[in-house]
């Protein structure tokens, strides 16, 4: 008998699916954004709100959840109705790379959601303080193998993902630097200019470019695959360091379980939103670029970079104290 009610249930689910998506949304939608209001991921799920509600035809609510690195909000929304009116807009931070380092995670990257599509993406820049004799990634490699101390690189903290790239950049070039934690990317940019440390890889912000057009900062290299609309004229490290390549990615995943229909529904809303002149020239502005994908193409993103990054982790001994 419960063999009967199970099946009947599975057929129902398969009736209903469809017609769910017909009428969605009916409803407001709720878009966690797991860090605090005015960071770049905030900027971004903000410039997407009203294009994508004029689409979808329902206000999206941003609802910031910040706090343990993105899981936070990461957990909450993994907690949430598999209905599609409770998403979340994440990056390889609390998806990848934290479920790797910290305890009470209460998510699987894998199962736990279901990747609705890429939103933007971005390469980080390798910059050096201007005492630093190098102007190329080749130049910087040869100039660190043959100081007699090791130099000082800068995060914006144990186990983000511009500590993790920089543990992969000195593994694949065979060098060792001096570990320097700040608390977030603004202190970091400071402490280049400044010249407390001596490399810095990061995502590129407004004042990190003023500091590079003025020369206190140099533009070393770019961590893209090829050339990147985000630091123009930048060489890719890869030509230095063969095969060397990183980007943040941001995008927008929901619930295991949400209907594959709703799924479809919400990643056309966002393709047409990402493919307007306005939204791609107002995240080149935030140092990203507007990028959709299909579900599929997100998930194999997230496949494929777990493994790596835990390779980095268990190589270079990174721990979160």
């Amino acid at each position: 008998m419960r063999a009967c009610f199970r099946v009947l249930a599975f057929g129902l689910t398969l009736l209903t699916g469809p017609a769910l998506a017909d009428n969605y949304p009916s409803r407001p939608i709720r878009l966690i954004v797991p860090y605090p209001a005015g960071g770049s991921t905030d900027i971004m799920a903000r410039a997407l709100q009203d294009p994508m509600a004029k689409i979808l035809g329902q206000p999206i609510i941003i609802d910031n959840r910040g706090g343990a690195a993105g899981t936070t909000g990461a957990n909450e929304a993994a907690r949430a109705d598999a209905d599609g009116y409770t998403l979340l807009f994440a990056n390889n931070g609390p998806i990848s790379i934290a479920p790797l380092l910290q305890k009470g995670v209460d998510f699987d990257p894998l199962k736990s959601f279901v990747p609705v599509s890429l939103v933007s993406k971005a390469p980080l820049v390798l910059v050096a303080s201007e005492k630093v004799p190098a102007s190329d990634v080749a130049g910087l490699i040869a100039h660190a193998k043959s100081q007699s101390k090791p130099m000082l690189y800068a995060t914006a903290g144990p186990g983000s993902l511009g500590h993790l790239s920089t543990e992969r950049f000195l593994n694949q070039a065979g060098l060792q630097m001096v570990h320097v934690p700040y608390r977030g990317q603004a202190p970091t940019t400071l402490a280049i200019f400044a010249g407390e440390v001596d490399v810095l890889l990061t995502t590129t912000s407004d004042t990190l470019n003023e500091h590079i057009r003025s020369g206190k900062v140099k533009l070393l290299g770019v961590s893209s695959p090829g050339a990147s609309p985000v630091a123009p004229g930048a060489a890719p490290i890869g030509n230095a360091l063969n095969g060397y390549a990183v980007e943040t990615w941001f995008g927008i995943l929901a619930p295991a379980g949400t209907p594959p229909e709703i799924v479809e529904k919400l990643n056309a809303a966002l393709k047409s939103t990402l493919s307007t002149p306005q939204i791609r020239d107002r995240f080149l502005s935030y140092g990203v670029e507007a990028s959709s994908s299909t579900s599929a193409e997100l998930t194999a993103i997230i496949a494929a970079e777990i493994p790596a990054w835990r390779k980095v982790i268990q190589e270079r001994s990174v721990k979160v104290e």
